[in-house]
């Protein structure tokens, strides 16, 4: 597959990848290697990615505990005393092998430790590979808040390699394609006519989506690197999507959701929103309804939890003066950025879901 071009690095595939790895290795020669994984990564992933490092370089293993609830500035403190007690210096190397919990952590902790250490991803869940995998976004969250504390900083490169699909269970796959069914909804109706007429859900079918869905990403963040305008249209789906993943988080009578289980309800929500106030089409409305419930079990989402998901919303970034923000549909592929909910609108939206 062709490599991708993001802002100063590239986005590499299959076995070109690791060979573009070694290459930086042997060039750059860093001190020593850190590759930072979580219990999944470091049994099922890293023996991949050992078979494929062509290096003299010393390399230590960082290992977190997976799960978005480790996602936070304590997990940080841990891997940058890690660093420090493994004697990382400025000329280290870190690679991030995992979903993005580690990417976007893992790039947290380089961009910081130090000033700044280079680092690399390699993203191993469908989600993280065509979502986290170019923007230059990394981060932590803040309590259940998501992505609260982090900052823009590019990796030297990324690695995708969809042999680690291999490793992640149903769920997490069909988790990482609500993010394709986004950028089709949003930007290219080809891959959402792709995905609407799946007749099952695999690897295979997938992978063919990946190289398209990170192309469409790219177009987007290196038009709009910090967000001022055309990227926000990659938050499509993710308001009130995000406000009910973290209210699931937070909830002790709730099992969490996958990132793309919210997503895929907020992607409903905001689609029938955007029937109501820009007149998308309805029948576009059914589709996308029946698409992501043919795909994902339908959420409990009682009116009790109703209040506690619309509180959350306030904190999301890309509000204003306390004002939250929506981007909104008028028609596939054609957006409207900033657009105001009464919550009046956000709780007929959540009956629509759940009706």
């Amino acid at each position: 597959m062709t490599p991708i071009l993001s802002n100063n690095y590239f986005v590499n595939f299959n076995d070109d990848a690791y060979r573009k790895l070694n290459v930086y290795i042997s060039e750059t020669r860093p001190s020593t290697i850190f590759i930072l994984v979580d219990e999944n990564t470091n049994v099922h992933c890293l023996p991949i990615l050992m078979q494929e490092l062509e290096t003299e370089a010393g390399i230590e293993i960082i290992e977190i505990e997976a799960g978005e609830e480790n996602k936070n500035l304590d997990t940080c403190s841990g891997v940058w005393h890690a660093l420090t007690e493994l004697g990382a210096d400025r000329k280290s190397l870190m690679i991030n092998l995992g979903g993005g919990v580690v990417t976007d952590l893992g790039g947290f902790v380089a961009s910081t430790f130090k000033r700044g250490i280079a680092f690399i991803n390699i993203p191993t869940t469908l989600l993280s590979m065509v979502d986290a995998s170019v923007g230059g976004k990394t981060g932590v969250d803040l309590g259940v808040l998501k992505n609260q504390i982090g900052l823009f900083s590019d990796p030297e490169m990324v690695l995708i390699d969809p042999r680690y699909l291999e490793t992640i269970s149903y769920r997490e796959l069909r988790s990482g394609l609500a993010e394709i069914i986004k950028y089709g909804i949003t930007y290219d109706i080809n891959l959402w006519n792709e995905i609407s007429n799946f007749a099952e859900l695999n690897i295979g079918a997938i992978s063919k989506l990946i190289h398209r869905s990170i192309e469409i990403k790219n177009e987007v963040v290196t038009k709009d690197p910090k967000e001022k305008g055309l990227r926000k249209i990659l938050n499509y789906g993710h308001t009130l999507g995000h406000a009910i993943e973290s209210y699931f988080l937070e909830s002790e009578d709730k099992e969490n959701l996958t990132h793309g289980e919210a997503i895929a309800i907020g992607m409903v929500t905001e689609a029938f929103i955007s029937q109501k106030l820009l007149n998308f089409p309805l029948e576009h409305v059914k589709s996308i309804k029946e698409t992501i419930l043919k795909i994902y079990e339908k959420a409990e989402i009682d009116v009790l939890d109703y209040e506690g998901i619309i509180s959350l919303l306030i904190h999301d970034k890309k509000n204003v003066g306390g004002q939250v923000n929506f981007v909104l549909l008028t028609d596939f592929e054609q957006f409207k950025l900033d657009c105001k909910v009464e919550k009046d609108l956000i709780i007929e939206a959540l009956n629509y879901y759940g009706a």
